[in-house]
């Protein structure tokens, strides 16, 4: 199929609006079939339970042009397995994960035009989402909900690319202990948009939150997982208040795997954010943002990676995941689903 008239290098990390997209509604305990559709507009009631109490969850997957031509997806059964326990953790009725993988490749060949082609530093980003679409106006659950997915081309999630990032300590809490910060819902997104926007001002790509309860260990930041390298380790944060993001756990078998590190997954403590070699940011989006500094009030928290290019083994990290993402390298069984 003809590509779009696209500079696919070019690309930003923003919304085009593309051919089809899928839609499922969930009305008297059962989802319907679902159907693409060219309608991107969503129509509900102003007393609609999304609009009045934020009943709502999503996910982001991207879809790729391997080496071979093939279009395939990264693990899209874990993003409809997480997507699943952040709509029960809100009462929404799951989305069956089988019909969810289905759905991401019926958008996708419906919009193979606009999936980049290989060598472009372009992917096909893959939004599903379910809201609450039913009248609530008593604080309760809603009674029906619609499941929606759309894609569009994007580039590099940071401006830059694969330059380091400069992030703060940010100055709010993102998750309560026993909260939702496990789970991918958009209230947990817009209670982090004023604190994104003041770090932006001063400077800064994204905050680096610490636990709400002692403000002593490291969670994430606003959009990602955060990962550590020092000597031989592969370290990640252990956290029952952090979403469990799908790049990392897949660097953590790249890492021991693939790289031979040493994978850690335990509790990193602010007061030895100093003692790592490098650092970065991981998910779907950027797959991996280097972090060359962290600003904690005063006191400038300098990786030796430096400002000007990823770490040597944070390099290595991203290099063998794309790898596998495109085709390079061949991928553990299970990790790419091949949409044509």
């Amino acid at each position: 199929m003809e590509k779009q008239n696209i500079e696919w290098g070019k690309l930003g990390f923003g919304y085009v609006k593309t051919d089809m997209r899928y839609v499922s509604n969930f009305k008297d305990g059962a989802w319907d079939e679902g159907c693409l559709t060219g309608d991107d507009k969503v129509v509900i009631s102003e007393c609609a339970g999304v609009l009045q109490y934020s009943q709502s969850v999503f996910e982001g997957l991207k879809a790729y042009t391997t080496e071979d031509g093939s279009i395939v997806c990264f693990r899209p059964d874990l993003n409809a397995s997480r997507m699943a326990d952040s709509a029960r953790r809100l009462e929404m009725p799951a989305f069956p994960e089988d019909r969810f993988v289905d759905a991401v490749k019926q958008v996708v060949l419906a919009n193979e035009s606009w999936v980049p082609p290989y060598g472009s530093g372009a992917t096909l980003y893959i939004r599903p989402y379910m809201f609450g679409s039913n009248p609530v106006i008593g604080v309760k659950p809603a009674d029906e909900y619609q499941f929606r997915i759309f894609v569009t081309p994007v580039g590099p999630y940071f401006k830059g690319g694969a330059k380091p990032i400069t992030i703060k300590i940010a100055d709010y809490d993102r998750a309560a202990p026993r909260g939702t910060g496990h789970i991918k819902a958009g209230l947990n997104y817009a209670m982090s948009l004023h604190a994104i926007v003041e770090a932006h001002k001063q400077g800064f790509a994204e905050n680096l939150y610490p636990d709400s309860a002692t403000r002593t260990k490291v969670e994430e930041t606003g959009g990602a997982n955060i990962i550590f390298i020092k000597g031989n380790k592969f370290i990640t944060v252990g956290s029952p208040t952090i979403l469990p993001s799908i790049t990392r756990r897949s660097l953590e078998y790249v890492a021991e795997k693939y790289l031979g590190l040493e994978v850690e997954e335990r509790t990193v403590m602010l007061s030895e954010l100093g003692d790592f070699e490098e650092a970065g940011l991981c998910g779907t989006a950027a797959v991996i943002s280097p972090v060359g500094k962290i600003v904690d009030g005063d006191k400038e928290i300098c990786f030796p990676s430096g400002m000007e290019k990823m770490g040597p083994t944070i390099q290595k990290l991203y290099d063998t995941l794309t790898g596998i993402q495109m085709g390079r390298i061949e991928a553990p069984e299970g990790w790419i689903y091949k949409i044509k």
